[in-house]
Parts: structure tokens; sequence; C-alpha cells
């Protein structure tokens, strides 16, 4: 019996050191004060998004447009000596990580949607994202208003985008595909006269296929922000002042350009 009262008190002993006795949890402290006192801010990030977020394998580092802006970000909020940590995120993992903790902000290619905002915040746009085409440099369809009955788009199967089109341009014809590989294959060997998704996607694989190209701008309205859990306003407001002070300084058409040389679809004016 005495053991069982011992090992009772010593596990109660246990589970208030890591709950901290009913203290803060990580992610209810203040996250502009401790990032300040550590002299750092913990991004998550994605691995694998050509573009945006990319595991560079040759260096072990990852490269990208979010990764840029964030260690801008850093860099205003922090000063020079400031250092932006990066933790890989995917879309289904990016929201728990942030409220339980074990990162500070996502920037990861995240619309700012409604049902998103029931659980976090989110600072100013910083990247305009929607629906675009793309073709081949050489095609005639500039936009997705010269879509017709003689067209044929390609899009992925499960998502939004065949809807899309089918609002947008409403004759023509809607060839499905599995994914993105194979709606890419199918638009290179000629089955459909455009590609449609994400603008962030298309200007990834017209990245690396020179012979292709975005047109039109968007034609939906997906634009991606920083999330940051609920009652942090104050880091929210300091990520949403070094964000402006990027734009004033240039700082952010110049990351943009590194990107995104030839496309402005998805570039935020101030």
């Amino acid at each position: 019996m005495k053991k069982k009262i011992v090992w009772f008190f010593a596990l109660m002993m246990v589970v208030c050191t890591l709950g901290a006795c009913g203290g803060k949890s990580v992610a209810d402290q203040d996250i502009a004060k401790t990032s300040r006192e550590k002299n750092q801010i913990v991004w998550g990030v994605k691995y694998d998004t050509r573009l945006f977020g990319l595991m560079d394998i040759a260096t072990g580092e990852v490269r990208g447009f979010d990764i840029d802006i964030a260690k801008a970000l850093t860099e205003k909020m922090l000063g020079r000596d400031g250092n932006a940590i990066f933790v890989e995120v995917t879309s289904k993992t990016r929201i728990p990580l942030l409220k339980n903790g074990n990162i500070d902000a996502i920037i990861a290619t995240m619309t700012i949607s409604e049902e998103r905002k029931k659980q976090v915040d989110f600072s100013d746009v910083y990247f305009d994202a929607g629906q675009s085409i793309m073709v081949q440099k050489d095609s005639p369809i500039q936009s997705v208003n010269d879509l017709g009955a003689n067209n044929t788009v390609l899009a992925v199967k499960g998502s939004t985008s065949a809807a899309n089109i089918r609002e947008h341009a409403p004759d023509a014809k809607i060839l499905e595909l599995e994914n993105y590989s194979e709606a890419f294959t199918a638009l290179q060997s000629g089955q459909g006269d455009v590609m449609t998704t994400d603008n962030a996607i298309l200007l990834g694989m017209a990245a690396s296929n020179p012979d292709y190209k975005l047109v039109g701008g968007t034609f939906t309205n997906e634009p991606y922000g920083i999330a940051i859990n609920k009652n942090q306003e104050n880091f929210l407001n300091e990520v949403n002042q070094a964000l402006k002070e990027i734009h004033e300084d240039g700082t952010y058409d110049e990351i943009y350009q590194k990107w995104f040389p030839d496309d402005e679809t998805g570039k935020v004016e101030e």
C-alpha cells in the first residue's frame, strides 16, 4: 500500500512538472516577449513545395519564397542577429504544431479562410494566391475568358479547380486527371490546351519547364497569410508591422523578383 502511495505522489510530481502545475503552457506564453528573450522565431514551413519551401539536398537547407520572407521578417523584428529557425510542417500538421507551441508562426502556402480563422489568426496577405491557367508559350490563349467549346482544360480530380472552370468558362471541355503530374503530362502530350490549379503550384511547374507560362492572372481569390496562434495580438501586430516595413524598403520586391522573375500574378502591392 505504501509503495502505491509513493508511486502515486511520484507520478503527480511528474505531471505537475510537465504541466507547470497549472501555469502557462508554451503555447500560452507571450510569443512577442519570448522571441526577444530567446532572440529567435520558430517558423513552420513546407519542405516539399517548389519555389516556396523546398529542401536543398545538396546543402541540407530549406529554400524558397516563404523562407526568405520569414528571414526578412525575423531581421525586422529582432535585428540582424535574430535567428530564424525552421521546422518542417505539412498541411495536416501545421495547425496542431502551432497550437501545441512547437512553432511560433506558420508561413507555408496557407490560404486565409473563415474556417481556419476559427483556430488561428492571420497576418496581412503576403502572397496573392488564386487559381490560374498555364499554357504553352506560343498559345493564343491569354486568359480564362478565351476558353470556349474548342478548348480542353486539364484539372485534378477532387479539387475545386474543375468547378471554378465550369463557372468561369462554362463552354470549355474539362478532363480531370488523378494528380498534378498526370495533368501536366497530358498538357505536354497535347491532350488539353491549358492546365489549371493554384498559381503557386503552376509557378513551380513553369519554373522547371520554360516552354510553359501562366497567363491572365488569377480568377479566384485564395491569398496566403502567416498563421499565428490565438491570443497573440502583440506578436501578430509585430509581424504585420514587419511586413509593412519590408514592402516600404523594397525587400519584399527583391525577394519576389528572386523567386518569380517572370511572373507577378502573386505579388502583393502595399
